[in-house]
């Protein structure tokens, strides 16, 4: 570790040094390093006495820095799904159970010079509450949700929960899967149209994974 130098023995280098009109001869009779010597009379030039005053050290990883994995995942939706912040950092914690904030996630989008979509990319509106319809079948919404369940061994399963809900009549149904794929969200689907007592018009969804390629 370096030594600790005070405000008042760098105020003193600096004005022996000024005083005697050789910057080589003050720090070498105060055993100051050279380069040390023209950071403080650099600093003490902009600065004045503030520029000599012993700052913290800046932390080289911020502790709540996004993990090289996290990036990655950041990264992949950007450029596979075109993906907002908000939208990324939904998933992330729907689909991977990483909480993160839209902040981090626009940074990192950010460093890896993807801050814009490309420009024939649409936006696509983000839905935060449910619409009440006057007609039954209108709009159906259809959400994914992560279940952890206990085995009898005692040990942890992960179960996918599809629900879809009418926002007319509030009539619901729901399946369980054993795995989070376009396959089961479209036999789900094909459970919900099964079940439900009248024509759906338009299923609404998060445009997931699951909702994607071989799903219309």
């Amino acid at each position: 570790m370096g030594r600790r130098w005070s405000v008042r023995y760098k105020k003193v280098v600096l004005e022996v040094a000024e005083a005697l009109g050789s910057d080589a001869k003050s720090y070498r009779d105060f055993d100051v390093p050279r380069s040390t010597f023209y950071e403080w009379k650099k600093a003490y030039k902009n600065d004045g006495a503030a520029g000599i005053i012993p700052k913290k050290p800046i932390a080289k990883s911020h502790p709540r820095q996004l993990s090289p994995e996290v990036v990655e995942k950041i990264l992949h939706l950007r450029r596979n799904y075109h993906m907002g912040p908000q939208r990324i950092k939904w998933y992330l914690e729907r689909y991977h159970g990483i909480e993160t904030s839209e902040s981090s996630v626009y940074r990192a989008l950010i460093r890896h010079g993807m801050r814009r979509l490309p420009r024939n990319v649409g936006r696509r509106a983000i839905h935060t509450r449910r619409y009440a319809k006057q007609v039954p079948g209108h709009h159906i919404q259809v959400d994914v949700t992560f279940l952890t369940l206990k085995n009898i061994e005692g040990g942890k399963v992960r179960r996918f929960q599809y629900t879809a809900i009418d926002d007319a009549t509030r009539v619901r149904a729901l399946k369980i899967y054993k795995r989070h794929t376009q396959k089961n969200a479209i036999d789900f689907i094909d459970y919900v149209i099964k079940k439900f007592p009248f024509r759906l018009h338009t299923i609404r969804t998060d445009r997931g994974h699951e909702f994607q390629a071989l799903f219309h």
